[in-house]
């Protein structure tokens, strides 16, 4: 995923072991066997050791593994397919219904951000299990998902599940960087009643106590979009400096995009998150959450939300430099500068009003502004549905029971954004529950509390058997 999720996924409440068919507060859920937990922890540490990051050529061989394990455990081979896209691909996995109404699709994505040996304290590519949590590039994001989704159509096939609709496995092979699979996916499969992306969504639990705050259903995600400004000049020896400087004119212009802020925006979608996550946020934080959610032209209240970077994306568009280049030689002056600037966008705002914007902000005209390619999809957010939200509350409160459900918008962009531009309805919905900044996915040492395995196998099975009986 490109951007961490608002509500960030919170895993468990305490770490439990994984010989154990997964002891959770409230109710049980559905049984859970031995058998299933041990298959997907098997198959977790294969797919943590296979290095799914761009240019490694590694995607394919994940695929092959995956699809393997599918048709061994019960799916015709004519049922899995593998879709080759570059030096990526994805997988495709039907599980036939008996035809009434249309497919539900289930989304994940199998590559990773790159991750150096040398920077993390433990291997980033061999599943380790220590105080509790489940360590390795893809625990959070998100291989473990995938592997729960892969073994709980398992189970159902052993079950004898025979499903009312299709249910539909697409796992893109490129979503942290690309998108190309994703978008040969969305062109392939456009036809569905509805998305469920394991990738988005999920549950919050209180940092201090470790009990569960709130589950947040993803219906709706920020356009992302990418923009190149650059500046150049004649260039010339560095012993005759210029004031005509492509460097010194780009440094100008980064000062002005970092202290500009867009308006406060507000939907009904964030309107409830926020008054949600309001209820629960000790201090000024919450209290300026709860007034905004009223009152979205509270100055003050924005103000408060937007100094905490885990939350000024609810609120806000947001333009950030990202990378920068320039210059050709250290002895010469600069014929050219240039600096991406990465924009999370506000959904129902344009991407060529947010262009407009950086124009106005840096006020120079000789800078040039480019969009990058793959070019920005606009996605609308989606309705939500009675029977998805019915769903996935009974299998929230199976595990904790009175949390409180509520629709969200992720700060950045999933595999959901092109199913929703294609017509498709998504709705994030991540099994796990964890505690704010606790994975760290995309940085060092990612992990996801254990317990989170069996927790998701409960979740999706009980979620799916509702939704495609």
């Amino acid at each position: 995923m490109r951007a961490a999720r608002t509500l960030r996924p919170l895993a468990a409440l305490i770490a439990l072991g994984l010989t154990a068919t997964t002891a959770v507060a409230g109710p049980p859920g559905p049984p859970m066997q031995t058998r299933e937990l041990g298959e997907a922890m098997a198959m977790l540490r294969h797919a943590i050791s296979v290095p799914t990051v761009k240019g490694n050529h590694q995607v394919p061989a994940l695929a092959a593994y995956l699809a393997d394990k599918l048709k061994e455990g019960g799916f015709a081979a004519d049922d899995v397919q593998i879709i080759p896209v570059g030096e990526t691909a994805a997988l495709v996995a039907r599980y036939r219904g008996t035809g009434h109404g249309k497919p539900i699709y289930l989304s994940g994505h199998m590559d990773v951000v790159a991750a150096k040996r040398s920077d993390w304290t433990r291997d980033p590519f061999t599943l380790i299990q220590e105080n509790g949590y489940l360590y390795g590039r893809g625990t959070a994001d998100m291989k473990t998902a995938d592997v729960v989704l892969v073994e709980t159509l398992i189970r159902l096939k052993r079950e004898g599940f025979k499903p009312s609709r299709d249910i539909v496995l697409l796992l893109s092979g490129d979503e942290e960087t690309d998108m190309a699979t994703t978008r040969e996916l969305a062109r392939r499969y456009h036809d569905a009643e509805f998305l469920l992306n394991a990738d988005a969504g999920g549950g919050t639990l209180d940092p201090a106590s470790g009990k569960p705050v709130v589950y947040q259903i993803q219906a709706a995600e920020k356009t992302y979009a990418d923009f190149r400004i650059t500046f150049t000049s004649p260039g010339g020896h560095s012993s005759e400096p210029s004031p005509d400087n492509a460097i010194y004119r780009l440094s100008h212009a980064i000062d002005k995009v970092a202290a500009y802020a867009f308006p406060p925006m507000i939907n009904d979608i964030t309107r409830a998150s926020l008054r949600a996550t309001g209820q629960h946020t000790p201090g000024a934080l919450g209290q300026a959450m709860l007034r905004f959610a009223a009152h979205p032209d509270d100055a003050q209240a924005a103000a408060t939300i937007s100094a905490d970077p885990a939350y000024v994306g609810q609120i806000r568009t947001t333009c950030v430099a990202t990378m920068l280049q320039g210059g050709h030689a250290l002895n010469a002056l600069p014929q050219s500068a240039s600096v991406n600037v990465n924009c999370r966008i506000f959904p129902g705002t344009p991407v060529a009003s947010v262009r407009e914007t950086l124009t106005k902000v840096i006020d120079d005209p000789t800078a040039t502004i480019t969009v990058l390619d793959p070019k920005p999809v606009e996605s609308p957010a989606s309705p939500l549905r009675p029977d998805v939200i019915a769903a996935v509350t009974e299998a929230v409160h199976a595990r904790f029971p009175g949390v409180e459900i509520v629709p969200g918008m992720s700060a950045g962009a999933s595999d959901s954004m092109y199913f929703r531009n294609a017509g498709v309805p998504c709705y994030g919905t991540d099994a796990a529950f964890t505690k704010p900044d606790d994975t760290f996915a995309h940085g060092l040492n990612e992990k996801l509390p254990a317990s989170e395995v069996g927790a998701g196998l409960q979740f999706w099975h009980q979620v799916l058997t509702k939704l495609a009986k």
